[in-house]
């Protein structure tokens, strides 16, 4: 029987942090948009393909005989022309993660500051303000994963506690006006393929199981014995936040009404954000200020991880075919990395770009990544042979109404 450790335990809780972040803080605005039924359906065809996704794809990562990057790995499989190019995916659909965050966390955190009158304007909206936040951010993130098991392990404890009792709170405010009528076939299909994305990254924490994988390997001298043990963090870190997100969710999403999720949609805030500004009760206010910063920020730290590793296995790709490894300095090499993310998103929060609108683009990455890639690795390369089953089809079954849905914006 191999021991569940505290180090095993601390990557639940990054995996738990992970997910929930803006997933699960903005699924009730777009579930309130779109009506109950949709938000529903949503759920049904994205938790199973969830829970088997982030299964296959951690187990093709723990198959290599190493693993240093997501690009290095994939390069072991499929050749370095493959490695490169999907490693580019791969950084892609952390971008998408990392962008979101550091928006949320720059407008989310300047709002309440002067919501609670801290502030006269909002600090969002200044230079200085979001570069001083994401470099104080990016800094506390770069000094590794045991130190963000001692920073964000209570946060993300905390964060969950508060999401089971802020669903308990919302009971009184449950309406059944809030449940809207079943609406035509046509209009809710569409809606359901457009919420994929928001129920997909309500649980999901893909972004941050090959820094787990690596991290494992580098502690565990046998790959099986470190595979099983981040299989084992996985399925534990899935079941608790199947069950307290869908309470939180369909608790949340019965108490707002349709006006006041286009009101949160428009305001491009979370409906924590919201709830802050509609429900009277000053622990409950403070209880959601609390819930968002810390979902924000933690899963900021548990994508960055994962962020900065995938723009270190590109480097690393372009760099060798120029010079070779042997000429790669990985500490310095880390440094201007860091320095690089907090300047790159420094400039995207000023373009202040809809995190709802993000989310729902973003969902062909994520179906390209998690699910299309996994896939095709376990059906052609021989060594995943044993990885093959029936569940892989719907993996990729599911993968295809990701990268389908944001078209539909089109004919919404």
């Amino acid at each position: 029987m191999i021991p569940f450790t505290s180090y095993d335990l601390g990557w639940v809780v990054l995996c738990i942090g992970m997910a929930i972040g803006a997933g699960i803080i903005y699924m009730p605005i777009q579930a309130g948009v779109k009506g109950i039924w949709v938000f529903v359906f949503a759920i049904v065809l994205s938790y199973p393909a969830i829970y088997w996704l982030q299964d296959l794809y951690l187990k093709t990562l723990t198959q290599t005989k190493s693993c240093d990057s997501y690009a290095e790995i994939i390069t072991q499989y499929l050749g370095k022309n493959w490695g490169g190019l999907l490693g580019i995916a791969y950084f892609l659909m952390l971008l998408m993660g990392i962008l979101n965050y550091s928006m949320s966390l720059v407008n989310d955190s300047a709002t309440y500051l002067h919501s609670y009158h801290l502030t006269d304007t909002f600090l969002s909206k200044t230079n200085w303000y979001p570069l001083i936040l994401l470099a104080i951010i990016v800094a506390i993130a770069n000094q590794g994963e045991r130190l963000l098991f001692r920073i964000s392990g209570p946060m993300i404890l905390f964060k969950l506690g508060v999401i089971v009792f802020l669903g308990l709170v919302m009971l009184p405010y449950w309406s059944l006006s809030n449940i809207s009528a079943f609406p035509p076939l046509l209009p809710f299909l569409r809606d359901v393929l457009l919420t994929l994305p928001f129920t997909l990254f309500s649980i999901l924490f893909v972004q941050i199981l090959n820094p787990m994988n690596i991290a494992f390997r580098k502690v565990e001298r046998d790959p099986l014995v470190a595979s099983y043990r981040a299989v084992r963090a996985t399925r534990i870190a899935y079941i608790v936040l199947a069950v307290s997100v869908l309470f939180f969710a369909f608790s949340f999403s019965f108490a707002i009404s349709k006006e006041e999720a286009i009101s949160a949609l428009d305001q491009n805030i979370s409906a924590l954000a919201l709830a802050s500004q509609i429900m009277p009760g000053n622990m409950v206010n403070v209880l959601s200020v609390t819930l968002n910063i810390f979902a924000i920020l933690t899963a900021f730290f548990s994508i960055y991880l994962g962020f900065k590793e995938a723009v270190i296995g590109l480097a690393v790709n372009i760099i060798s075919r120029i010079a070779g490894t042997s000429h790669i300095n990985r500490a310095t090499l880390s440094l201007v990395v860091a320095v690089g993310i907090v300047i790159f998103l420094w400039v995207w929060v000023s373009f202040d770009f809809s995190v709802m609108l993000l989310m729902q683009i973003s969902g062909p990455i994520f179906g390209l990544v998690a699910c299309l890639i996994p896939y095709y690795l376990v059906a052609k390369v021989p060594a995943l042979e044993n990885l093959r089953a029936k569940r892989n089809y719907y993996i990729a079954f599911y993968g295809i109404l990701l990268c389908i849905s944001p078209f539909l914006k089109f004919v919404e």
